[in-house]
C-alpha cells in the first residue's frame, strides 16, 4: 500500500475493505484505462472532497464552530438522531476519503480463467488516480463469494457496513450483484433506502470529441461510447491519434531497461530494450514515434524524442515479442532505469529485411518520420 498524503501527491491502496480508509465518497466501476469516460464518472467524488476541504477551511475561521453548537437545538458534542436505515454517521471532523473502488482481478479474467491485459496495470492505475487528486483506490477481491452477493447485499454489506459510503458515483451502464443482475438504477434505489445520494453518469460518445484520422469511418463510430474495449480496438489497428483522444493523455508504456542482444549497436541505432509489465496490453505490432521521460529526472524535464519498435524483430530471427526504443540525441547509459514511453504515432507494421543494411536503411527513414511528427505537432 501507498501512504496518502494530505496533499494528494499519493494514493492511499487498500487491497480489501477492512484496510480501507473510511468514510468513503466512491467511484464505483472497473476503470481500465482510466479515459475520458472513467474520468467523469470519478468527478463527483473529487467534487465531494472539494466542498469538504472549503468546508473545513470555513470551520478554522473565528468563532464558527462555538456558534454553530450555540445556535443548535442539539446539546453541544452531540448529533441528531437519524433512522437506522441511514447512511453511517460521520461526525463533523471526520474527513470523507475520495475513493476509486474497483475489482482484482478483472472480473472477465475470473469468470473466463484466462489472463486479461490491460490498458492500465495496477502501477498506471494509480498514478493516473493520483494525477486526478483521487485519495484512495481500493480493490475489491473479485472471487465467489463477492460475485454470489445480491445487489442488495453488496450495497449493506460492501458500501455501506464497510466503506461508510457518503456518496457514490457510477457510469449509467454500471451493473453489479449475482450474474449482473443489479442496474444503475437499482443502485441509486437500494442506496436511497440508507441516505446515499447516487450519481448516475450518463456515457460519453466517440463523437463528444473530435476524430483526429481520417481514416476513422465517422459513420461506424458516431454511436459507439467511449470505453476500454473500444481504446483496445483503436489500438489494435494502431491508430494512435485517436486512442490517445480517447483516453485524454498519450498511451503509454512503462518497464524497466534491461539488457538486449545488442545488434542496434551494430548498425548504429542502440535501443534500450524494455521489460513491460506482462498483463500490459500492447498496441498493434510495428514502428512508432515516441516520448520518453525518465522516471526519477525532474518533473519539468523535456522528453526525449525517438522511435519504438513493438514485434518479433522478424529480420534477425526473434522469437518472442519485445519493445525497443532508439533514443535521438542520447547515449548515456540507460540499464536499469524506468522509462515512461508515450506513444505518439504509428509508422509502419514490423516487416523482415533481406539484411542488416536494409534494416538500417529504413530505420533512418523512421526516424525523419518521427521527426516530421514532431515538427508538425510542436
Amino acid at each position: 500500500m501507498l501512504n496518502l498524503s494530505q496533499n494528494g501527491c499519493s494514493v492511499w491502496v487498500a487491497s480489501s475493505t477492512e484496510l480501507a480508509l473510511t468514510p468513503t465518497a466512491v467511484a464505483l466501476g472497473k476503470f481500465d484505462g482510466v479515459h475520458l469516460g472513467h474520468q467523469r464518472v470519478i468527478q463527483p467524488v473529487l467534487q465531494q472532497a472539494r466542498r469538504q476541504e472549503t468546508e473545513e477551511e470555513k470551520e478554522t475561521e473565528g468563532e464558527g464552530e462555538i456558534e454553530r453548537e450555540r445556535n443548535s437545538s442539539f446539546p453541544p458534542s452531540s448529533h441528531p438522531p437519524i433512522p437506522s436505515s441511514s447512511a453511517p454517521l460521520v461526525s463533523p471532523n471526520e474527513r470523507v476519503y475520495s475513493t476509486v473502488v474497483t475489482f482484482h482481478p478483472h472480473p472477465q479474467e475470473f469468470f473466463t480463467g484466462q489472463p486479461r491485459t490491460l490498458l492500465t496495470p495496477l502501477d498506471e492505475k494509480v498514478e493516473q488516480l493520483r494525477s486526478l487528486g483521487v485519495e484512495q483506490l481500493v480493490l475489491l477481491p473479485f472471487d465467489k463469494e463477492l460475485s454470489a452477493l445480491t445487489p442488495e447485499e453488496f450495497v449493506e454489506k460492501i458500501l455501506v457496513q464497510q466503506l461508510r459510503c457518503q456518496q457514490i458515483s457510477i457510469g449509467e451502464d454500471f451493473c453489479f450483484g449475482e450474474k449482473r443482475s443489479g442496474t444503475a438504477k437499482d443502485l441509486q434505489l437500494l442506496a436511497a433506502k440508507y441516505g446515499i445520494p447516487v450519481t448516475i453518469v450518463p456515457l460519453q460518445s466517440y463523437t463528444d470529441v473530435s476524430p483526429q484520422s481520417s481514416d476513422v469511418n465517422i459513420a461506424q463510430t458516431q454511436q459507439a461510447r467511449i470505453s476500454t474495449s473500444l481504446i483496445r480496438q483503436t489500438l489494435e489497428r494502431g491508430d494512435i491519434e485517436n486512442a490517445n483522444l480517447l483516453l485524454g493523455r498519450p498511451y503509454t508504456l512503462i518497464g524497466v531497461v534491461v539488457q538486449g542482444q545488442q545488434l542496434g549497436r551494430t548498425i548504429g541505432f542502440p535501443t534500450a530494450n524494455l521489460q513491460l509489465p506482462k498483463e500490459k496490453f500492447l498496441p498493434r505490432q510495428g514502428v512508432y514515434a515516441v516520448r520518453v521521460f525518465i522516471l526519477g529526472e525532474p518533473p519539468n524535464a523535456k522528453p526525449i524524442l525517438g522511435v519504438m519498435n513493438i514485434g518479433n524483430r522478424p529480420t534477425v530471427n526473434g522469437t518472442y515479442s519485445s519493445a525497443e526504443v532508439h533514443l535521438f540525441e542520447w547515449s548515456s547509459d540507460l540499464y536499469g532505469k524506468k522509462l515512461v514511453v508515450q506513444l505518439a504515432k504509428f509508422l509502419r507494421p514490423e516487416q523482415k529485411f533481406p539484411s542488416l543494411e536494409a534494416l538500417k536503411t529504413q530505420i533512418q527513414l523512421d526516424c525523419i518520420a518521427a521527426k516530421e511528427v514532431f515538427t508538425v505537432n510542436s
